[in-house]
This record gives structure tokens, sequence and C-alpha cells, in this order.
């Protein structure tokens, strides 16, 4: 079997890190929310025991209640949801790939629903490194690119700026990076 551990490269990128500072303006949590700067670096991976869907053009792509969402400082969370609990019908891959730091390679998919389709809107990794290996293969959404993403009740909007792929719920407390500004953190 390969050796699927971070590269060296990667590792000391990792050891490298030091945790961002918090922004002078950050917002205090009430009752019942959490602040994406209580996530940690490296991220978290957290079971979700809410209803998770995913609609596009008419057609409902996923729905799981078997979720799992990763918590990283300052990020709205990214939730990946079984391929027995999307529509894989609906994907088509693609010849696209990127590399996140914590957790692999990661593959896109375009979202084809009739004549509708949507661009790069969904990633997976399916050979994670180790420390994320419950989500290999898990398929991830990218909010901004499907008609409608919901956590529980609430729709989400996508997170701030078009590159990250988080699920902004009512819930959270911020600043959340994505805006133009928040490349540092």
């Amino acid at each position: 079997m390969p050796d699927r551990r971070a590269p060296d490269w990667i590792l000391a990128a990792r050891r490298a890190w030091e945790r961002s500072p918090r922004p002078d303006h950050i917002e205090v949590p009430g009752p019942g929310q959490e602040s994406v700067w209580d996530y940690p670096r490296p991220p978290r991976l957290e079971t979700v025991s809410r209803r998770i869907r995913v609609e596009h053009a008419g057609a409902q792509i996923a729905d799981s209640l078997r979720a799992q969402r990763v918590c990283e400082t300052a990020s709205a969370p990214t939730y990946y949801l079984p391929t027995d609990d999307v529509d894989m019908d609906l994907l088509l891959p693609l010849n696209q790939s990127s590399h996140c730091e914590w957790k692999g390679e990661a593959a896109y998919f375009d979202v084809v629903v009739g004549g509708a389709r949507s661009a790069a809107a969904a990633w997976c990794y399916p050979k994670p490194y180790p420390e994320f290996d419950r989500i290999a293969g898990w398929i991830a959404f990218m909010p901004q690119r499907v008609d409608a993403c919901w956590v529980g009740e609430y729709r989400v909007t996508p997170q701030p700026g078009g590159f990250y792929g988080g699920w902004v719920t009512p819930e959270l407390t911020g600043p959340i990076k994505g805006a133009p500004g928040t490349g540092h953190w």
C-alpha cells in the first residue's frame, strides 16, 4: 500500500504555522452560537447530528443524516456527505484537483441536472491524509454553486469570497475569512 502520510514539505509547513492573531473585532457568541475563531488549526472533523441537504435545478442532489463537518480557525464549516446519500449520477468527475495541507489531494465534480450545469460545484478527497480517513471519498458542495444547501432547518449562505466552500448558518459568529483583506487569516 502506498504511503499516504503528508510529504515532508507539508509537514514542515504545518510545523511552521503560527496561529493567526485574532482580529480586534471578533464577534462575541450569544446563546446557541459558536465562534469560528474557537475552531482549531489544524482543523477538527466532527460528526453532524442534523439533516444536511443540497438542491440544484429542482433536484435534490444530497440528503444525509450522517454528515461530517470540518471546522478550521476563522472559516465556516465544510460539510462532507457519504456517497450513499448523494445522487452520484448528477456529478460529473473533472480532470481538476487542488491540494489542502491538512486533507491532501482533492478531486472535483460538476453538478449536472438536466440542462443545468454548475462547474466545480462539488469535491472530495479520494485518499486523504490519515487524519481525515473518515471522509475519504465523501462529497462536499460549494454553496455558491448550487441553488440551496441546508443544515437542519437553516438555509446556508456561502462563505465570503467565493474561494472557500464553508456553509454559513445563523449560529456562527465571525468575522469569517474569505472577504477581501482576510487572506492572511
